[in-house]
């Protein structure tokens, strides 16, 4: 196996012999704190859970500590799947690759490294989701938090390519998970840890899935090869776009070991896009309740603002012009506080916890008629993230930060995002047509939120931007990324 020392000129390019050491330095720390299991990690298959109902995905298990019947991974028309499961959006990303690769016709194996109870990697992930969340939500509060630290953190913190020499180093922690895998079998990693394990490891078919249009050299791992969402994320990472480390860049990324893949939409969506636009232009046209989603993202920072825009949208919602959808997730504690400040203000609502009742209400939300508020709040990790999915789909407008949701084919309301590095994914949305730009005050937010529910110009404009972006195939990046990774990596230029 490849140690980190192997690795300090991250694709050609020079980088201070003190971030090397510092590799290091960090590498052992966290050794330390998490206990390294050096204990080799024997996988096989199962069927389990709604991804297995729903995509024919296979979760894979350590052999040794399992009671399950199991199965042995076949790398034929297969392909493995890695997340960190960190947040939703990995998760979300997942999801979406499953489903692209289950519709052309390959076998989808999910590996997530968290799931291994007990090991180094899921007790690190813990660790760092647990103040990632604790950080985001204090960004949402503190207006000089998020300003000089936060915004810092998520930008220009992992932009240089010395990010690429700390993730290689640290990943040297998660790799008794991969070296008994295949070493052909295709692998899309959605996080630059699998992806750097795998190359430890020797794994030869690794496609990295790059989430941010923000270029961020953490991203990068090198000894595999990547997509990308955008044209600008595609210019970025070539060129190795401002990933300075204290020395020039002399060297770019080959030709060929990126593409630019489109947006990472789940088959089901795709598929049925001009279904839902013109659903929503058939409610627009009945003058029936303008439908919209609130999401709560994984870190769980937003339900100050949810109320913020409930009491704002109140009267229209008591007087029949809007609808909300609200997914808490799996965010208890979010909606303990979400539900304190509704019900302080008298504010009715519906509870959906049920995970088939939930379905079952979407479908006929399809075709019927919606009013009031609607509380979605699911125990499942799998529910909380997939229903987004199926709510999109019978919404007019979609209220998000500009997260990974930014790539999906729904009119969207970007509200204020929780950290800078996702302010790119609101640019993209509004240049391309399918969202608003980022309205980070809250009279913006208010304005806006008001005009879409009196009007419906800039809804029909999104509408009719979707349409002309699903023609071209923007959002078709799961299925080409499912390709790329199904192409051997000598067959191309």
């Amino acid at each position: 196996m490849k140690m980190h020392a192997d690795y300090t000129s991250p694709f050609g390019n020079r980088i201070p012999y003190v971030s090397v050491c510092f590799a290091w330095v960090r590498y052992h720390l966290c050794r330390f704190l998490f206990a390294k299991d050096d204990t080799p990690v024997v996988p096989a298959a199962v069927q389990t859970g709604e991804v297995y109902k729903d995509f024919g995905m296979l979760t894979i298990v350590d052999k040794n500590k399992t009671t399950e019947q199991v199965q042995d991974i076949n790398p034929q028309n297969a392909l493995i799947i890695g997340t960190v499961r960190m947040g939703f959006g990995h998760w979300r990303m997942a999801i979406a690759m499953a489903s692209a690769a289950h519709h052309l016709g390959y076998t989808p194996y999910l590996l997530d490294i968290m799931s291994f109870d007990g090991s180094t990697a899921q007790k690190s992930i813990r660790f760092l989701e647990y103040w990632y969340d604790v950080f985001s939500r204090i960004s949402q509060k503190s207006k000089w938090f998020n300003k000089h630290i936060w915004e810092h953190a998520t930008s220009t913190g992992g932009r240089s390519l010395r990010s690429c020499v700390y993730e290689r180093c640290l990943s040297q922690l998660f790799t008794p998970i991969f070296i008994n895998f295949p070493k052909n079998i295709p692998l899309l990693s959605l996080h630059p840890w699998i992806g750097h394990a795998a190359v430890l490891c020797d794994m030869k078919n690794i496609v990295s899935i790059i989430p941010d249009n923000l270029p961020l050299a953490f991203w990068l791992v090198e000894g595999t090869r990547h997509t990308v969402q955008s044209p600008s994320a595609y210019m970025g990472y070539r060129t190795l776009l401002s990933m300075d480390a204290h020395y020039p860049v002399t060297n770019c990324m080959l030709q060929g070991s990126l593409i630019e893949a489109g947006h990472y939409v789940d088959y089901e969506i795709v598929s049925t896009i001009e279904h839902d636009c013109s659903s929503r232009l058939e409610r627009c046209r009945k003058r029936e309740p303008r439908r919209f989603l609130l999401t709560m993202g994984g870190a769980g920072a937003q339900a100050r603002r949810f109320s913020d825009i409930i009491r704002t949208c109140r009267p229209s919602i008591e007087s029949g012009k809007a609808s909300f959808f609200i997914n808490m997730g799996d965010h208890k504690g979010r909606w303990a506080e979400l539900r304190e400040e509704l019900d302080r203000d008298g504010i009715a609502y519906t509870m959906h916890t049920d995970w088939e009742l939930t379905k079952q209400f979407v479908a006929d939300a399809s075709d019927g008629y919606i009013r009031g508020i609607h509380i979605f709040l699911h125990d499942d990790f799998y529910a909380a993230v997939y229903l987004t999915n199926l709510l999109m789909r019978v919404s007019d407008i979609m209220i998000t930060k500009p997260s990974e949701l930014s790539f999906y084919p729904v009119p969207k309301l970007f509200i204020q995002r929780v950290g800078r590095h996702e302010a790119w994914g609101a640019i993209r949305g509004s240049e391309i047509g399918d969202g608003t730009i980022e309205t980070d005050s809250e009279t913006d937010l208010h304005r806006t939120l008001l005009t879409l529910i009196d009007s419906s110009d800039l809804l029909e404009m999104y509408i009719r931007h979707i349409r002309l972006n699903a023609d071209a195939g923007v959002y078709n990046g799961a299925y080409n990324a499912v390709a790329f990774a199904e192409q051997p990596p000598q067959q191309q230029a």
